[in-house]
């Protein structure tokens, strides 16, 4: 798989690096205080980074004003094991270099998508990024071969949290699986073995002989 960079206009549909920010405590707080674990691990919200002043510029310019959490999502990948996304953008930004797999939700054809649709996009470190929220993403994988990432997951406040108990009105409602966060997954995936409503057709990409 090709791997573009979040600076080619390639990138343009899915998202933008914003500029402006100062990124450099944000960094020095995730080396910090967040683990490196040997898979992926997700935690939506991170008290000693939402106690930046970074958290309040983007709550107040990125957001414009909405209550937001800092999390992170930390680990070693190299799978796209599932697609989900938001009604919200989500913005990232890492210690180090990590590659984002993206697809368009308008690429879906009747509720599923076929993985030859996603694009693989490297984010430098330090680089603030806006994912859109019509953006398919999951997991970053890692930019080389055993490299880990430690990345600034952004979002509006309870997003990941617990699923609302609701009746499904439609197929998309069946993908709802927490809250703000509705998930398309590989038969090969975890999650599918959870009853995530496998979506995603085609191969489970692995970027690992790319790297």
């Amino acid at each position: 798989m090709k791997i573009l960079s979040v600076t080619d206009p390639a990138f343009a549909p899915y998202g933008k690096v914003l500029d402006g920010y100062d990124t450099k405590e944000l960094l020095g707080t995730l080396e910090a205080v967040t683990p490196l674990p040997e898979g992926v691990e997700y935690v939506p919200s991170q008290p000693e980074l939402e106690a930046l002043p970074i958290a309040k510029q983007l709550s107040d310019n990125a957001y414009g004003g909405m209550p937001i959490q800092l999390g992170w999502c930390n680990g070693h990948n190299t799978k796209l094991n599932c697609l989900e996304y938001h009604r919200d953008s989500e913005f990232n930004c890492g210690t180090e270099d990590f590659i984002l797999l993206l697809a368009r939700e308008d690429e879906a054809v009747d509720g599923k998508l076929d993985t030859a649709k996603v694009k693989a996009f490297r984010v430098p470190a330090g680089a603030l990024v806006e994912v859109y929220a019509t953006t398919l993403h999951y997991a970053p994988c890692s930019a080389a071969n055993g490299a880990g990432f430690r990345v600034l997951v952004a979002l509006p406040r309870g997003t990941n949290g617990p699923k609302p108990a609701i009746t499904a009105l439609n197929d998309e409602d069946k993908t709802l699986w927490a809250c703000n966060k509705w998930l398309l997954a590989h038969p090969e995936s975890a999650e599918a073995a959870q009853g995530a409503v496998q979506a995603l057709t085609g191969v489970n990409i692995d970027i690992a002989a790319d790297l």
